[in-house]
C-alpha cells in the first residue's frame, strides 16, 4: 500500500491517500471530519485500498490553510482533489463517501463538482446545518459550508435549550435519545428553513447508498434517509438507490477501519460504547453491522 499527504498551501487541500500497490482505476473521495478526528479519515481510505479501491479522505477542519472548527468549510478546496484523482492518478470512476456531518459534503461534492459514480452516505443529514467554533457550542450564523466563499444555505439547530450529551426519552424515538438528537429533531421541524436548504440528491447524477442505524442516538439518521429516499422516488430518481437500515443501529455505523492492522483502536470501542449508548447495548449487533455495511460498500462501490 503506497500513502502520500496532501497540505493546503501546496496542494490546495489537506488530506491522505491510500494506494494499492498495484495501482486501482476506482477512487473514492473519504469524508469524515476533522483533521484530528478520534476515527482518522486515513484509516478508511485504507479499508478501501485493502479491497484494491484508491482511498483519498479529505480533511475538513482542524489544520493550516482551513477553518479550525466546522463553521463555512470551503467546497472549493475539493476541486482540487478531485483533480489529482483524474489528472494525475487518471482514475475514471470516482466514488464519494461521507459519514455523518461528512454526508453533507459528499451530496454537495458530486452536486457541485460533479462526475461522482457512487454517493455513500452513512448516518446522514438532509440539509447542511450552521457552523460552530471549535468548543461545539457557539454558533456562527454561518454555514458549515461555503461555495465560492458564499454561504451554502441551512438549518439553524438550537443547542441553548438542551444538553447535548444528556440521554432521554422523546416521544419521536423508540429509543433514549441525546439532547442533541432533539435539537436537531425539533430543527427539521421547520419546514420552510428545510425546503430551502435540503441537500438536493437528485442533482448528483450517482448511484446513491444510504445506510442508518434505526436506533441513531446522536441525530435521527433514519429521518433523514426517510427523507432523501422520497425525494428520489418524487423526482423519478434514474439511477440505482439502496437503503440499509440496520434494526439496533447506532450512529456509529458504515466502513470501519482494518480490524486486524487497528487493533488499538478497537480495543477503544468499550470506551466507545459510553458515548454512543446504543452502541454500548448491542455491541454485538452493531459489530456485525460494520460487517454488512462493508459489503454493501465495496460492492457498490465496484459495481
Amino acid at each position: 500500500m503506497r500513502h502520500e499527504d496532501f497540505n493546503f498551501n501546496q496542494h490546495g487541500f489537506v488530506g491522505h491517500l491510500a494506494e494499492p500497490d498495484e495501482g486501482s482505476d476506482r477512487a473514492v473521495i473519504v469524508i469524515m471530519g476533522g483533521e484530528q478526528s478520534l476515527l482518522p479519515g486515513i484509516k478508511f481510505a485504507e479499508r478501501f485500498a485493502d479491497y484494491g479501491i484508491t482511498g483519498l479522505a479529505v480533511s475538513l477542519f482542524g489544520a493550516d490553510g482551513i477553518p479550525d472548527a466546522p463553521n463555512q468549510i470551503p467546497l472549493d478546496m475539493f476541486l482540487p482533489a478531485v483533480s489529482y484523482l483524474r489528472n494525475k492518478k487518471h482514475i475514471e470512476h470516482i466514488s464519494v463517501y461521507g459519514q455523518s456531518m461528512g454526508s453533507i459534503f459528499a451530496v454537495l461534492v458530486a452536486q457541485y463538482i460533479g462526475g461522482m459514480e457512487n454517493l455513500i452516505m452513512v448516518s446522514p443529514t438532509h440539509v447542511p446545518f450552521e457552523g460552530t467554533l471549535k468548543d461545539k457550542k457557539t454558533m456562527t450564523g454561518h454555514s458549515v459550508a461555503t461555495w465560492h466563499r458564499e454561504d451554502i444555505p441551512f438549518v439553524r439547530a438550537d443547542f441553548s435549550s438542551v444538553k447535548a450529551g444528556k440521554y432521554q426519552k422523546h416521544p419521536a424515538a423508540a429509543h433514549k435519545v441525546t439532547g442533541m438528537w432533539v435539537a436537531y429533531y425539533n430543527a427539521y421541524q421547520n419546514d420552510a428553513a428545510v425546503q430551502k436548504a435540503k441537500l438536493e440528491v437528485e442533482k448528483t447524477g450517482a448511484r446513491v447508498l444510504l445506510i442508518a442505524g434505526q436506533e441513531d442516538e446522536a441525530w435521527p439518521a433514519e429521518f433523514s434517509v426517510r427523507e432523501i429516499e422520497r425525494q428520489l422516488k418524487d423526482s423519478r430518481y434514474p439511477k440505482d438507490v439502496k437503503v440499509v437500515l440496520f434494526p439496533h443501529g447506532s450512529h456509529l455505523s458504515g466502513l470501519m477501519p482494518n480490524r486486524e492492522r487497528e487493533k488499538k483502536l478497537y480495543r477503544m470501542i468499550p470506551l466507545i460504547g459510553l458515548m454512543y449508548k446504543t452502541f454500548g447495548r448491542y455491541r454485538k449487533e452493531n459489530l456485525g453491522y460494520f460487517a454488512e455495511s462493508e459489503k454493501e460498500i465495496i460492492d457498490w462501490v465496484k459495481a
